[in-house]
């Protein structure tokens, strides 16, 4: 179907394609050798849920849509059959689906390499990726280490305000008791 697609189509879809590269916060290329349709569609619909998606697209377009972004250069890597995984949603989640769909799909497809804040990652790096918890998961860990000094220092300002509100109100019937 590649073939067929006129220029203007490859234009156009060169440039979605630069845009959608350019808005996410992470890009990783595989190898999907080995995969057939049934289970390239369930890894499709797996990343879609987790906030990614997974396009097979042809490596001269991949290098025509690099060009002119600030991305560092992935030319070595775009041969072979590349699927570019696009994780919309953050890093995390999308190197994580492609690593948990691997396990039970003969380690397929693997990673070629990845691109986070303009960063190379090599297929290592994006493993380690994939075993962090999800950012909502780190936000709430965050918040439950920072909610424990957070009550100890509202329940000392009680303190201090229900000790202070005491003075005041002692001082008031001293005053009161004074002008009789």
């Amino acid at each position: 179907a590649e073939r067929l697609m006129k220029r203007t189509d490859k234009e156009s879809f060169v440039e979605e394609f630069r845009d959608r590269l350019e808005a996410s916060p992470a890009v990783f290329l595989t190898d999907f050798s080995g995969l057939d349709v049934k289970s390239m569609t369930v890894l499709r619909q797996e990343l879609k849920k987790n906030g990614a998606e997974f396009l097979v697209v042809k490596n001269r377009l991949v290098k025509l849509a690099l060009d002119g972004l600030t991305l560092p250069d992935l030319s070595e890597w775009l041969n072979g059959p590349t699927g570019v995984v696009i994780g919309h949603s953050g890093p995390v989640e999308a190197a994580k689906t492609v690593a948990d769909f691997a396990k039970g799909h003969g380690d397929l497809p693997t990673f070629k390499v990845g691109v986070l804040d303009n960063s190379l990652l090599d297929a290592e790096q994006i493993a380690h990726l994939a075993t962090l918890p999800p950012r909502e998961q780190l936000l709430a860990m965050l918040a439950g280490v920072l909610e424990g000094p957070m009550s100890g220092l509202a329940g000392a300002m009680e303190a201090k305000l229900q000790e202070m509100s005491g003075l005041l109100e002692a001082l008031k019937e001293k005053q009161e008791g004074g002008g009789d």
